[in-house]
């Protein structure tokens, strides 16, 4: 139970950063658009934090993707 946690967390703060820099925002730009703070977007992109479904929501529609987008893993055969 807890290596899927993991493996969530880590695609979570993955894909926040990898797409946050992609549109070119800061994190502040994106804690503002999102209502949270700063600090809290850095702990999510080091893996230290994962989202509430209200807040993955929020973080999906600023980045104009499916929410399972953030979610989705892959297993390796």
């Amino acid at each position: 139970m807890y290596d899927i946690y993991k493996r969530m967390s880590e695609k979570i703060s993955n894909e926040v950063s990898v797409y946050r820099t992609k549109l070119g925002a800061t994190q502040e730009e994106l804690a503002s658009k999102v209502g949270v703070s700063r600090q809290t977007i850095i702990a999510l992109e080091k893996g230290n934090y994962t989202p509430s479904i209200l807040l993955a929501l929020k973080i999906a529609a600023f980045f104009k993707m499916p929410i399972e987008k953030l979610f989705k893993i892959t297993y390796e055969k």
